[in-house]
């Protein structure tokens, strides 16, 4: 499948899906399914966190009730403990969106992990494999002469150095391991989002709501986990045992409410920490939400209008594409 896109012809599998994104708590969970109920589309989960089984709660994943109607994919895909990365993710989204397309449905991807998109609409650079004996040289290094692999990488990837903290040393170990393992630096490599998108941006909208509406939206979501169980689906995951992986573990809340079941929080604290922490994170979605719109992205304005304007706008937009697809 090609499409010609900025005058750059390019073939990618998701190259006729469609994309909703926005902010954490702006409404996208409900404006994609009653958008796929209309236009008969399957959705396609775009959140790095909806892939963890027993993570439901926190994570605000739909209900088994909201997904009545509509085949939802890339759900509960992988246990807490296990790693899932972008290229898993890109694979497996592949295989998704080939098998929706060959029964006459359309791909309407939606959530809000802006790698996620990144890798969809430009892709990721063919990376080597991890090497878990040089790593563990490197790190050893690291621990003896705190600062050594910064200043490694600073001779090898000087501009792979400039973009890393001397104290990351996870991303540190994973550029020299490139560079050692390839005899190129990773920041060479790493150049697909200069690059023309291999999608069209104007099939992805951005659903947009000012930030103090944005902000009071968070606050209340979070109110509602803890209502609708959040403390105990903590709990669960803790009398299983379950150990959450790296990935896993930077979903927001999961450490607070561990903490409130300890009695090292009080359920307020909790509450209020998870809440800026999450307004933190929907501030850094909307920094690389806006960088899209000048690449075409559309947005959604979604304040002082009725959901079903909304929806409205949001089916004219896809509708437009399918005289194009055609």
């Amino acid at each position: 499948m090609t499409q010609e896109i900025h005058n750059h012809v390019v073939a990618s599998p998701f190259a006729r899906a469609f994309f909703l994104t926005g902010a954490t708590a702006s409404g996208k969970t409900a404006l994609g399914i009653a958008a796929a109920q209309e236009i008969g589309a399957e959705i396609v989960s775009l959140d790095s966190m909806a892939i963890y089984r027993g993570m439901d709660v926190g994570t605000a994943k739909p209900t088994m009730e909201e997904r009545q109607g509509v085949p939802h994919h890339l759900f509960d895909v992988v246990d807490p403990e296990e790693e899932y990365s972008l290229v898993d993710y890109l694979k497996e989204a592949e295989r998704v969106v080939a098998d929706i397309e060959s029964r006459g449905k359309k791909a309407l991807f939606v959530g809000g992990t802006p790698l996620y998109l990144k890798g969809i609409l430009f892709g990721v650079f063919e990376s080597p494999g991890a090497d878990p004996e040089l790593r563990a040289r490197l790190k050893e290094r690291e621990e003896v002469t705190p600062g050594t692999l910064w200043r490694e990488l600073s001779v090898v990837d000087p501009a792979a150095a400039q973009r890393l903290h001397p104290n990351d040393v996870k991303r540190l170990v994973r550029a020299l391991e490139v560079y050692k393992l390839t005899g190129n630096p990773i920041s060479s490599q790493q150049t697909q989002f200069d690059a023309p998108p291999l999608v069209d941006p104007c099939r992805v909208f951005i659903l947009t709501r000012p930030r103090e509406e944005l902000y009071a939206r968070i606050n209340q979501r979070v109110k509602l986990m803890m209502e609708e169980g959040f403390l105990e689906e903590v709990r669960l995951l803790e009398e299983r045992g379950v150990e959450l992986g790296p990935t896993s573990s930077k979903a927001v809340g999961y450490r607070e409410t561990s903490r409130v079941l300890h009695g090292e929080l009080s359920l307020d604290e909790a509450i209020e920490r998870i809440s800026q922490s999450t307004r933190n994170f929907a501030k850094r979605q909307e920094t690389w939400f806006r960088s899209l719109c000048r690449d075409g992205a559309r947005r959604l304005e979604a304040s002082d209008r009725s959901f079903d304007e909304l929806r409205a706008e949001f089916i004219d937009g896809i509708r437009r594409f399918d005289e194009k697809d055609a």
